[in-house]
């Protein structure tokens, strides 16, 4: 019997003399790439500008002596992801062999990461909590669900209050706010802000209320007509000079106007991508039965249309996300920002490719990690 395998590679990849040629072409080409990769990474590059950068690229300038907030952020987090994470998965089961390649991964983690013991301790609670976080998720999921989104919202103010102190605890200037702290604190109070006001923008655009739905037609055609950096400058520079004198915004809540700003429009146009999906005929038979228009949006109308347009909005939160970067053009030293400056440090003049792979690859974990969590969040509703 033909290996199923080798019918596949002929079909697809030697079905002809010119495809043939092109697959070795393509191969040949690969196995250079890789090749000199290695060779690179294992023999020319100088990765002690990551291990001597290290707290840099991740918290910045935060005070060391204050970095327990920080590691009970982090505690906070992991452990709200790893519920989450059960509650929709709790229909596949947990095998020996995915624990067993968990439990070397995060060994492996601690052996390789270059902390101090503090360090590792903290890690390895974080890596319990995950995994009692996971085991609650899927135990109780019916439970937690509908109080999840709650929890996010009040653990949002806990995390703001650790970080920026304040109410009992020593405050910390957003000056120091740096490196992935503030890429990861800019990306995620801009998400939770912006969707709503695009859900908002959405509705107003499909209303017949005339003022309502040009008004809103104005704002996403406008702010989608400009740069995401003209809109950064544009509230960092002139915000203030609409407000009273003796109000002063920071930085950082301007920063976090500008990225809301923009990134509100674009979500208006996703979500209503999704409100024109839904068919005429079942909010009609909504009203019939005799609901008013404020719960037919509520009940009927947004979760359905909030479903389908999911990878879009996911697609948006990765855009945003990345777009954080262009924070460092308006004085905000986030993980882009902290790298130009690690890479002027005398020590490690030229040291850009390590500096900038590491930090690309810190990247495409977060942004490829939500893309996973929209996969089956997408996964779970279709169900």
């Amino acid at each position: 019997m033909t290996n199923p395998q080798l019918l596949w590679l002929r079909k697809n990849l030697f079905s002809t003399w010119y495809n043939s040629l092109l697959t070795v072409v393509c191969l040949a080409f690969l196995i250079w790439l890789v090749r000199g990769i290695l060779i690179w990474t294992t023999t020319q590059a100088q990765w002690a500008v990551i291990q001597v950068n290290l707290r840099l690229f991740l918290v910045g300038r935060f005070p060391p002596s204050l970095y327990w907030r920080v590691w009970i952020v982090l505690a906070i987090a992991a452990t709200l992801t790893a519920v989450t994470w059960g509650v929709f998965s709790n229909q596949q089961p947990l095998t020996k062999r995915r624990i067993t390649l968990s439990t070397l991964m995060v060994a492996v983690f601690l052996g390789v990461v270059p902390l101090d013991f503090t360090s590792r301790l903290w890690l390895l609670l974080i890596a319990v909590l995950l995994s009692v976080g996971l085991g609650i998720g899927r135990k109780f999921p019916k439970v937690i669900a509908p109080w999840l989104s709650l929890v996010w919202l009040l653990s949002f103010s806990v995390i703001l209050w650790l970080i920026g102190g304040g109410l009992g605890l020593q405050s910390v200037s957003t000056n120091l706010w740096n490196g992935l702290l503030l890429t990861l604190l800019m990306a995620a109070v801009s998400i939770v802000l912006s969707f709503p006001i695009g859900v908002l923008l959405a509705l107003g655009r499909t209303s017949n209320l005339p003022v309502l739905r040009w008004f809103s037609i104005l704002y996403i055609e406008i702010i989608r007509g400009l740069p995401l950096i003209g809109i950064l400058f544009f509230a960092q520079i002139m915000v203030p000079l609409f407000l009273p004198v003796d109000l002063r915004l920071d930085r950082v809540v301007r920063a976090i106007t500008g990225l809301v700003l923009f990134s509100a429009a674009y979500m208006a146009e996703n979500v209503r991508g999704g409100l024109q999906a839904i068919s005429r005929g079942q909010i009609e038979a909504a009203k019939a039965l005799g609901f008013n228009s404020l719960f037919v949006v509520i009940l009927i109308v947004l979760p359905q249309a909030l479903r389908a347009v999911i990878p879009a909005i996911v697609g948006q939160f990765i855009g945003l996300f990345k777009d954080t970067s262009l924070l460092s053009l308006v004085g905000l030293v986030e993980l882009t920002g902290m790298s130009r400056s690690i890479v002027a440090q005398p020590q490690f003049l030229g040291r850009y490719r390590e500096v900038y792979l590491f930090i690309g690859l810190i990247y495409w974990i977060f942004c490829y990690s939500m893309s996973l969590a929209s996969r089956r969040l997408e996964k779970q509703l279709s169900q």
